[in-house]
């Protein structure tokens, strides 16, 4: 059963986003614990971002982490934290204790093996166990990628690993990228799809079998609780059977 809420354009389907996003960390926090969130990069979570800024909520009681990050250093201009941190972290006075990002101006290997660590530490994990993210965040390009995971990588078939190194032949990058047992292991997904460029990838990544090696959108998103949807109407034009 797929889960898609259809929105007019693109800013509200970045607030209704980040609304579910709120209220789902905040159920997390009912129990006394912090939560857990992570976020991707690309061009459709900027709004959602700004939102996050001017929402009056106990940040300081989330726990932040990322999807995946460009092998560029943190002020660059390609980097996932950078847009983050200018949409919202900065400006919404986000406590800097709780930001866990990718170490994008290492070398990809090194930074995925250290990211991989931090997970292990911080959700106290035995070998093999997956950390389970209270929310995770991601977005969708036009042909079908999440996280930094393309169409065809091999990587995609990595249930046991945390984070790894990919090298993206189209953009000449490498890039870090949470693997698929993580993104499957996450309490909640929400999806933010937005722009007519995504609307034919969209439609296949909704209505046809599960086949994420060509559609690398469908990781955990078919699984018994399954992702909730975020798109605009350009982006949702050619999946309205879906």
């Amino acid at each position: 059963m797929i889960n898609a809420k259809r929105f007019a354009d693109t800013q509200q389907a970045a607030e209704g986003c980040a609304a579910h996003i709120i209220s789902v960390l905040a159920e997390a926090m009912s129990g006394g614990s912090d939560a857990t969130l992570a976020i991707s990069g690309g061009t459709s979570p900027k709004l959602m971002f700004e939102v996050f800024a001017k929402t009056t909520f106990p940040w300081e009681r989330v726990q932040l982490f990322w999807v995946d990050e460009r092998g560029v250093p943190p002020a660059d201009a390609q980097s996932n934290f950078k847009l983050a941190d200018d949409a919202w972290l900065a400006p919404g006075q986000f406590p800097r204790a709780n930001v866990h990002r990718m170490q994008g101006e290492l070398p990809a290997q090194t930074a995925a093996q250290r990211y991989s660590a931090a997970l292990m530490k911080f959700f106290k994990l035995a070998p093999g166990e997956m950390p389970r993210f209270d929310v995770i965040h991601r977005g969708m390009g036009p042909d079908a990628h999440t996280a930094s995971l393309f169409p065809g990588e091999p990587l995609i078939e990595d249930r046991s690993g945390l984070a790894a190194a990919v090298w993206v032949e189209k953009f000449k990058q490498w890039r870090i990228t949470l693997l698929p047992g993580v993104l499957e292991a996450a309490r909640h997904t929400a999806m933010l799809v937005t722009g007519a460029d995504k609307a034919q990838a969209l439609a296949a990544v909704l209505a046809a079998p599960y086949n994420p090696i060509e559609y690398p959108a469908q990781i955990a998103t078919r699984k018994q609780d399954p992702a909730v949807w975020f798109v605009d109407a350009a982006a949702a034009a050619g999946a309205e059977n879906a």
